[in-house]
């Protein structure tokens, strides 16, 4: 029999199709999402320069001397930009305002062909530390009040280059999407008092059944609402609505758990196309109380379609606790 099951946390529902679900092993067959004999260095490749290109703006590097492990650039073709002012317009349905904001592009690595997944953990620390980093630079603009950190891996989740790279989008407004989730944390702090967050990470830690990793500061687990195959949240232990704000070592076991969903994902899975998005409060109207940053990540092996477009619902054709059971049997070979 289906279920509808819905996130306690955003509210979402979604339809658990177990009539025509899917064993997540069956899902190993795909393609990978990139050509398995990559070059550790193509000359054709803009984020390969090893320094800066003509025309290329650099903000920040890891380290700050030496060889880099992680540059941050100015996007060269960026969907808004940092220069002017802000401008408001509104008459009837008529509402705009001056596209300003910062688009940049975060390289990973060096190396072309050494994807985080295939790289250690270190590798995912540095590019999140990066991104607090500059978010914290972004910050003392008081035009911009969101910020929006992500990664495309793979064609089919956005990606124009196979180079390892993410990219952070700051913005003068908070998204709709984000403002709704916030007004439904707070809601269920006023009613129950706490983090919505929180309880649902104690709730996995208890239950065990979607875990996919945990250590002393962080847990990575498939959602019970999944909204789609290997639907997976991975937060900090410790409440905190800031991301900016964040410790390094709670950075750090965010890093570990998101490494091990990552590494099985490629192996289980041959390595998929696939988004991961840091969500953390706006910046300046922080909700200490009832927010919580964490990291999604998406597979991107299903398909949104009439059904979901129309109601917002997705199906989702796995079972939750089937798809955390095979990242976690793939686990049991994560080198220590």
């Amino acid at each position: 029999m289906p279920q509808l099951r819905q996130n306690l946390a955003t509210k979402q529902w979604v339809v658990i199709s177990t009539e025509r679900a899917r064993r997540p092993h069956s899902l190993s067959e795909l393609q990978p999402c990139q050509p398995p004999d990559l070059p550790s260095y193509d000359p054709r490749c803009p984020f390969c320069a090893p320094e800066e290109r003509p025309g290329e703006v650099e903000v920040l590097r890891l380290p700050e001397n030496g060889p880099w492990q992680v540059r941050i650039v100015r996007n060269r073709y960026p969907a808004l930009a940092p220069e002017g002012d802000l401008e408001r317009h509104f008459s009837g349905v008529e509402r705009w305002m001056t596209g300003l904001g910062y688009h940049e592009i975060v390289i990973e690595g060096p190396r072309h062909d050494l994807a985080p997944a295939r790289a250690d953990s270190d590798m995912l620390y540095l590019t999140l530390l990066a991104f607090q980093r500059r978010g914290l630079m972004l910050e003392q603009d008081r035009r911009m009040v969101y910020i929006q950190y992500f990664k495309n891996h793979g064609a089919a989740a956005g990606a124009s280059l196979d180079h390892p790279h993410s990219q952070l989008i700051a913005l003068p407004v908070v998204p709709g999407t984000r403002r709704q989730r916030a007004e439904e944390a707070r809601r269920y702090c006023d009613e129950r008092g706490g983090c919505v967050f929180c309880a649902m990470l104690a709730d996995e830690l208890r239950l065990q059944s979607r875990l996919v990793a945990v250590n002393e500061s962080a847990a990575a687990f498939v959602l019970y609402a999944a909204l789609s195959p290997f639907h997976i949240w991975v937060l900090p232990r410790r409440h905190l609505a800031n991301f900016l704000e964040a410790e390094p070592e709670d950075i750090r076991a965010v890093a570990v758990c998101l490494h091990q969903v990552l590494w099985a994902l490629d192996r289980g899975l041959n390595n998929p196309a696939y988004n991961y998005v840091l969500h953390s409060c706006p910046l300046h109207d922080c909700g200490r109380e009832y927010l919580h940053w964490y990291i999604t990540v998406v597979a991107r092996i299903s398909t949104m379609a009439g059904f979901e477009m129309g109601t917002g619902m997705y199906i989702n054709p796995t079972l939750p606790e089937e798809s955390a059971a095979f990242l976690a049997h793939i686990l049991a070979d994560y080198p220590s």
